[in-house]
């Protein structure tokens, strides 16, 4: 009786051993593959996927190549977006345990045309009817591949800041310099990290057309309207009184999307002196 007690024992110990000593491994992600790319119906869409025995293939290195400066290319999952109108889309890998890039791109195999790529997040301005291909991976650029958990939320993209900028039909020019100084108001409504306005200024003296390009950093987004002032020199000369033709941008930039005031007019120079 005690040997087949013994014999029972040792039987059960066996096969609690085979159950345990290999642990078992997480299966590779079902949109591992491009054919098996997952659809996003609908937007705002969030997805944890265990990425750790995701594989890369020749269609990720087809994708890859139109994104420069891809550092690295692992673990490696698939998914397509087609909206209906036309809209801003984000897909934020940020609060994923790894670094995690992503490349977003029209057509298919052998003709991927590359719309945008980054790591962290990426967002494009989506045409209505189009479909994306978003290749998402670990771009191990924080040492190590592998993958692991990806979190991924895609939502709308915030909408850029809206500028609208005017230019002041007078401005000076420094006799003693020869720069232009040109001036006008913007308001900003919405939220910049960053903001400047561009001038460029061409004037004919004799047969000459003298050029220059001058730019202030930084103005408020806050709706308020602003003052600002921008002095040109020139590339190739000097400018004089009279007409000259001025081309101004004021650009203001969010996370994802920029806005842009533009202006072109005929500016009536008048000396001043310093």
């Amino acid at each position: 009786m005690i040997r087949k007690r013994m014999a029972v024992l040792v039987g059960l110990l066996m096969i609690v051993s085979l159950a345990t000593a290999a642990p078992a491994l997480a299966a590779a992600p079902t949109n591992d593959l491009y054919p098996n790319r997952e659809a996003i119906a609908s937007i705002p869409f969030s997805a944890t996927v265990d990425t750790t025995e995701a594989t890369t293939d020749a269609t990720d290195l087809d994708i890859a190549s139109g994104c420069l400066g891809v550092p690295a290319l692992d673990a490696s999952v698939w998914y397509t977006i087609t909206p209906a109108t036309d809209i801003g889309i984000v897909f934020d890998m940020s609060s994923s345990n790894y670094s995690a890039g992503a490349i977003v791109a029209t057509g298919s195999p052998g003709s991927f045309e590359v719309v945008t790529c980054g790591p962290g997040a990426v967002a494009w301005g989506a045409a209505g009817g189009e479909t994306y291909t978003v290749l998402i991976f670990d771009d191990q650029q924080d040492g190590a591949g592998n993958g692991g958990s990806l979190v991924l939320n895609v939502d709308e993209a915030p909408p850029p800041p809206e500028v609208t900028l005017t230019v002041n039909p007078r401005g000076t020019f420094n006799a003693k310099t020869g720069s232009a100084t040109i001036s006008g108001t913007v308001t900003c409504t919405g939220v910049a990290d960053f903001s400047f306005i561009d001038v460029f200024v061409r004037q004919k003296v004799g047969r000459l057309f003298i050029d220059g390009e001058g730019f202030v950093e930084g103005f408020n987004c806050d709706g308020v309207l602003q003052k600002w002032s921008v002095e040109v020199s020139g590339f190739n000369g000097i400018f004089k009184g009279g007409r000259a033709v001025t081309v101004t941008f004021a650009l203001a930039c969010g996370a994802f999307q920029c806005g842009v005031g533009f202006d072109e007019s005929v500016v009536m120079l008048s000396g001043k002196r310093r």
